[in-house]
């Protein structure tokens, strides 16, 4: 089988354990983006199947259209918001998805949240360029940590703010709140409240249409001039431009993101400002988490080639 691996941008996916379940197939592996279709075309037109990095490249009608040996897209993760199933299921396509585990994103949140709090990356760079002591940081102890979403990451991130002495306050959707105050957590009285009290808050909700640009500037506004907002979920869970606006007019004090609107993103005015601290979507990049997210896309991959079951999204749909 022909199987074509796009957006790997560290040249990660061949050094796994798991790209030995792909021996005896023909793989091809590229190491950056493009989003011309005329691009795509050229790179998947012999692929009999497709590996995609979470949603690092949208497959469209358009592109499916041109792409008549295609017969697979094996997912890494669980999301397919980025394809178009209604023509997979017209072209016949099989589009199967993995599992996906909480922990990688979750960790990167609260090294994002230290780092933030207590300066670190600015206090690195400034050790190196021989100024010392330069900011005052602030502690995480008795301070109010805000869960947007409590699902399998937020959770995670409501322990550990708890491991840190800190107040958790959570807020989201009726279940949420109902199984936050199953685990004996404070619930907000609304959204509004959440934002105003939280010293840190972290956004851990699904993308959806329910959810797009669910923060609102007016929520940011609430935020204290001392507070955090941290985003490893998804950019556009904020309204288009609130964030850098909010970030202008200190209100909260600072941000710590992980994703983007337009990604990979190479320049941009956000990342500019001082009370930001940006990574570049690392939430999931992480060995143990890359195998289990190749190790699922293969096997189910590899099952199909075989003959046997998979479950198929694009019929469900």
């Amino acid at each position: 089988m022909k199987i074509v691996i796009p957006d790997d941008y560290q040249d990660a996916v061949r050094h796994l354990d798991a790209f030995e379940r792909l021996a005896g197939h023909e793989v091809t592996v590229f190491h950056d983006s493009v989003t011309d279709l005329d691009a795509l075309v050229a790179r998947f037109q012999d692929a009999e199947a497709l590996v995609l990095i979470r949603e690092r490249t949208p497959i469209t009608a358009a592109l499916l259209d041109r792409l008549p040996d295609l017969k697979a897209i094996s997912q890494t993760g669980g999301g397919t918001a980025h394809v178009d199933l209604a023509a997979c299921r017209e072209w016949g396509i099989r589009v199967m998805a993995g599992t996906g585990s909480p922990h990688a994103a979750a960790e990167l949140t609260w090294g994002l949240v230290l780092a933030a709090m207590r300066h670190i990356p600015e206090e690195v760079a400034n050790l190196r360029a021989g100024r010392w002591q330069r900011t005052l940081g602030t502690g995480l102890k008795g301070r109010t940590l805000g869960i947007f979403g409590y699902g399998g990451i937020g959770r995670l991130v409501a322990r550990y703010g708890q491991a840190f002495e800190m107040k958790v306050l959570v807020w989201g959707r009726e279940g949420t709140r109902d199984r936050a105050a199953a685990a004996g957590l404070e619930v907000a009285g609304s959204q509004a409240e959440l934002f105003a009290r939280s010293d840190v808050l972290s956004l851990h909700l699904r993308l959806n249409e329910a959810t797009r640009g669910i923060v609102t500037a007016e929520d940011l506004a609430r935020m204290k001039p001392t507070a955090l907002l941290v985003n490893t979920a998804r950019a556009p869970l904020v309204a288009p431009g609130a964030l850098e606006a909010a970030l202008r007019a200190g209100r909260p004090g600072m941000a710590a993101v992980d994703v983007f609107e337009e990604e990979p993103l190479i320049a941009h005015p956000i990342l500019e400002l001082p009370n930001l601290l940006a990574t570049p979507h690392l939430g999931y990049v992480e060995r143990d988490c890359y195998e289990h997210y190749f190790g699922d896309a293969f096997d189910n991959l590899l099952a199909f080639a075989a003959g046997r079951p998979v479950t198929d999204l694009a019929a469900a749909g």
